[in-house]
């Protein structure tokens, strides 16, 4: 090989552009035909031996990560010839390569593996100056918004969840090394808030499931997060960011050190990272605040700014049509107008505040070929807080026996109106709340791999895993001392509906308050009260795994290998969650929540068989088809489920592949989906009935009028409590069904040798899930019940005797179907223009064509196909997301000797505004869609000897995201968080030892 060319190709290893970018050899194990002892370690899962073996030169960038490549394009991408020159380049020595990809138990040679697997490396996540990795996830186009993360701050307990295409975090599989890790007990899912960024090697995203491999819970997909293991260097790591506005100030330190011993046949490997990240307030950004509340904007009877619950008393009777509002000094009515509406968007937090300790160990020592010991401990303590305004309060919810509705009666001394009336308000006097969550996370592994004999190599591991988390809510308020605080008491204690009268001998010592006025300092701390939630996870998880990349090979000219793999897993999943007793017992002024516990157990066998029909024979330079099936028997239902898929991995010539998979999918509900406690929540939704929402049906607001009047409801004078909120019932169901799914994909990989180092993909794919698991949106079940397009969901709306819906019941359901396709376009070109410099181009783009939903049985399909649920939607009802239907993440790269320059573009097509029931439009609202939004960031980078620096603008333009109607925060964060903290800067160094 030409000395040019060696020297390219070193550079481009070490600078992570062009070659490695777009391969799967860049994250994955190379096991040559001769392994030496640390190519056995993790043997699955672990990073490029050229990451363990070389020289602390060439491995630091890595750990570092202080250079700017180009994200990886769909692997794989480039021809082998290609790849044992980068392994020559790297020092790496070996005979024919073979890598393990996400999606296969068996190694590939000669790029024979059909499933899309896009590839991401430590760099090209470090380089976008991401404090966790939902940040930078937030960036690739197949990552949906069904998840959480950092700029939802209400409900998600600081932990931040992923999905895969829209279709849910509860339907992807994240695996740590290839394998199963452990879960958050609160969210049941893994939280990327509480892994160390520094310590990721890559990440592999497997984008047509994967159930039949690795579990039912993979439908849409796995993403299989690779750690850093049997290091022998060292590196310490320095980053500091803050926002232009000052504030989200954010802070990370990591170090590592491994030990190579007894002539190299044992490492130990220490990391440790800490990272803080200051949070942004609601009110410190002028699109996020005053929150506009009004979920239809249709505009005709102006906007509606701030909350219903007001510190103002809002003071209601249905009979009488009376319809005030008294001033905080208890005194002061006036009529309940715009002007009493609480402006709650400055008491709240728009970015959680994170702080996460990580510490992890790795040891293996290899006794014999035959016998490699291994083990590995991370341990994680993750804090969050965030504020919301102070309490609001609405009476009781079941299980509550306490009012439903607070009415304070006409001979209560304090009543001014002179009859029964009913009051909400919201209790500022308690101060605005706090929600504090603290989790510690320890995933310990062990286990021996080695080879059998005739090829044959085996891995046998158990996995424990246990997540605490404890819950720490601040001002929540007794709804038991309250009452008493207001000297009232039911006449019925066992019956929610019972009538209130006047007792000033049940008020404490200091005297009674006025319910229609501000408590005193004595009386705010007697009502006060703080709540602590509890949840446990664990994880037991046996696996033993046996394959032979080389079992036979193919008895006719030009046939090639046939490999085998079989595998089982036995594994057991209990989880608690314990709600505050005050909370459990509906005591608290805050949502209801009963606890949870459950479990099971689960035995599964998989085996997988990958043939070479054809290689380097005309028109069959490789000719690949792989099958794989997997049994899982549950101890939740007699049945026993079972997966399959079938690809095929066709290059007529080295310069074109064709690909093509088929799998099926069948899911077990998870433990919270069947015995998920019974919980009250506020989901985001306006009431048919109110005044001011009537008339934004179009044609059907006539049906909505009738309907809400045979409820005794008079829509003309009818004023909804909590304006864009309605409470909403949850919980489990042991009775549910699992979804049944079929994916499939094909598409295109053309490498051409007249042009070197470009690697062009596309591909096709479609996802169906029937008996799809989840609640019906809030809206959803409003809007089907008054239009009368669906009158059965009538019987899940609860009202109280004064029109107000009491609470609407959407618990878990096997609710449909889901369709879901589109295309995935992948472009990655590198080039030298000069002695010193390569360009380099990146492109990820993804086309939907469709994503449609049956959300009753049997019923119509809605189509969410460029949707921006406004209002949350069938797969978060408590979240607006969008459904864009064009997504793109480009990279462009210039490299000068050490210094390295990288421009990163995001894009987010437009939408057009759903309401969970129908899209908004120019005749039925005055803001209807979002425009497209491009953010754009700048790294510079720069190595000098040991050491490594790099600097970085997020969001150049100070871009601000769209408005969007959520009655949160006027965006979506689950969409556009990346722009929620405007322009940001960021500094790293890291030097090597």
């Amino acid at each position: 090989m030409s000395t040019s060319r060696r020297h390219l190709l070193l550079c481009a290893s070490i600078l992570g552009v062009g070659t490695l970018s777009g391969t799967a050899f860049a994250a994955s194990t190379t096991q040559p035909e001769h392994r030496s002892h640390k190519a056995m370690h993790h043997k699955a899962t672990t990073s490029t031996a050229a990451a363990k073996t070389a020289k602390p030169a060439v491995a630091a960038p890595v750990a570092a990560s202080s250079v700017a490549v180009p994200v990886a394009t769909t692997a794989p991408a480039f021809s082998s010839r290609r790849r044992a020159e980068v392994l020559e380049a790297q020092g790496v020595s070996g005979g024919s390569e073979r890598m393990v990809v996400t999606g296969s138990a068996l190694a590939s040679s000669n790029n024979q593996n059909a499933n899309p697997v896009q590839i991401v490396t430590a760099k090209q996540i470090q380089q976008t100056g991401a404090t966790t990795l939902s940040d930078f996830f937030a960036r690739i186009p197949s990552i949906g918004g069904t998840g959480t993360n950092n700029s939802e701050t209400n409900g998600t307990g600081g932990a931040s969840c992923t999905d895969i295409r829209n279709l849910g975090s509860n339907r992807v599989l994240v695996l740590i090394d290839g394998k199963r890790a452990t879960l958050n007990g609160q969210t049941n899912c893994i939280d990327l808030n509480a892994l160390p960024v520094q310590q990721i090697a890559s990440v592999e995203i497997l984008k047509d499931g994967g159930s039949e491999l690795y579990g039912a819970d993979a439908v849409s997909g796995v993403i299989n997060i690779k750690m850093r293991h049997d290091l022998s260097d060292g590196n310490i790591t320095i980053r500091g960011g803050i926002t232009g506005h000052g504030d989200n100030d954010t802070g990370m330190i990591s170090a590592y050190k491994g030990w190579n011993f007894d002539h190299d046949k044992g490492n130990l490997t220490l990391f440790g990272q800490y990272m803080t990240q200051g949070g942004v307030l609601q009110r410190n950004r002028g699109w996020a605040n005053p929150v506009q509340l009004t979920d239809n904007p249709v505009g005709s009877g102006g906007e509606t700014f701030g909350s219903g619950y007001s510190n103002y008393t809002h003071v209601q009777n249905s009979t009488t049509n009376l319809n005030a509002a008294v001033a905080p000094d208890g005194k002061t009515v006036s009529t309940w107008g715009a002007s009493n509406r609480y402006p709650y968007g400055e008491h709240q937090s728009l970015i959680n505040q994170l702080q996460n300790s990580s510490l992890s160990g790795d040891f293996h020592y290899q006794f014999n070929r035959h016998a490699n010991l291994y083990s590995n401990v991370m341990y994680s303590h993750r804090t969050s807080s965030s504020y919301m305004a102070a309490e609001p309060f609405d009476g009781s919810v079941p299980p509550s026996t306490l009012p439903s509705v607070l009415t304070v009666p006409a001979n209560d001394p304090n009543n001014p109106f002179g009859q029964d009336v009913d009051i909400t308000k919201r209790l500022t006097e308690l101060g605005d709340r706090r929600d504090e969550n603290a989790t510690d996370t320890v995933t310990a592994k062990v286990g021996v791999n080695g080879a059998i004999a005739y090829g044959w190599d085996y891995d046998v591991s158990y996995t424990y895993g246990s997540n605490m988390s404890t819950d720490h809510l601040e001002n929540v308020g007794s709804y038991t001392n309250l009452l008493n605080a207001y000297g009232l008491q039911q006449v019925d204690p066992s019956n929610s509906a019972s009538a209130l009268v006047y007792n000033p001998s049940v008020c404490p010592s200091f005297g009674c308050s006025n319910p229609f006025g501000t408590m005193g300092k004595q009386a705010a701390s007697y009502v006060n009260y703080n709540t602590n939630t509890h949840s446990h996870y664990q994880l037991r998880d046996w696996n033993l795994r046996i394959n032979n990349n080389h079992v036979t090979t193919m008895p006719w000219k030009g046939g090639g290998d046939l490999g085998m793999a079989f595998g089982f897993e036995h594994r057991g999943e209990q989880l608690t969650n314990t709600p505050d007793e005050l909370i459990s017992s509906g005591q608290s002024l805050t949502n209801t929540v009963l606890p949870t516990s459950g479990g099971f157990d689960v035995t599964e066998g998989y085996a997988e068989a990958k043939a070479t029909l054809l290689k380097n024979v005309f028109l069959a330079k490789d000719l690949t088809i792989d099958a794989q099936g997997r049994a899982s028997g549950y101890s939740t239902t007699s049945d026993t489920a079972k997966n399959w898929k079938a690809s095929i991995n066709w290059a007529p010539t080295q310069d074109i592949r064709f690909r093509g998979t088929i799998g099926t999918s069948y899911r077990q509900p998870n433990v919270y989906e069947l015995y998920g406690g019974q919980s009250l929540s506020y989901n985001l939704a306006n009431d048919p009935c109110d005044s001011a929402q009537v008339g934004t049906y179009g044609a059907a607001s006539a049906t909505v009028a009738a309907t809400c009047a045979k409820q005794g409801i008079n829509t003309s004078t009818f004023h909804q409590s909590g304006t864009g909120q309605v409470p909403t019932l949850g919980g489990g169901n042991a009775h549910l069904a699992p979804e049944i799914g079929r994916t499939y994909t094909f598409g295109t990989i053309i490498t051409p040798r007249w042009i070197p180092n470009l690697s062009i993909s596309g591909e096709f794919w479609h996802y169906s899930v029937n008996h799809t698991i989840s609640a019906l949106p809030t809206q959803y079940i409003l809007d089907g019940c008054y239009t009368g397009t669906n009158s059965s969901l009538c019987n899940t709306v609860n009202r109280l005797a004064n029109g107000q819906i009491n609470t609407v019941s959407a618990t878990n359901q096997n609710t449909g179907a889901l369709h879901e396709s589109g295309v995935d376009f992948d472009f990655d070109y590198h080039i030298r223009v000069a002695r010193h410099d390569i360009l380099s181009v990146s492109n990820n783009f993804q086309y939907l064509l469709n994503y449609t939903q049956q959300l009753v049985p049997g019923g119509a399909f809605t189509n969410y196909t460029g949707a921006l649920l406004y209002a949350g939607g069938p797969n978060n009802a408590n979240a607006s997301y969008g459904i864009p239907r064009v997504r793109d993440y480009a990279t462009f790269g210039w490299t000068h000797g050490a210094f390295t320059a990288t421009y990163m573009m995001q894009f987010i097509g437009g939408m057009r505004w759903n309401d969970q029931s129908e899209f908004l439009t120019s005749a039925t609202a005055g803001r209807y869609k979002t425009p497209m939004m491009i953010e754009q960031d700048l790294t510079l980078a720069y190595r000098w000897k040991k050491w490594n620096f790099e600097s970085g603008i997020n969001n150049i333009t100070n871009k601000k995201p769209p408005f969007v109607a959520s009655g949160v925060d006027n965006s979506a964060g689950a969409t556009y968080g990346s722009f929620y903290q405007g322009r940001y800067f960021f500094l790293q160094a890291g030097m090597n030892f």
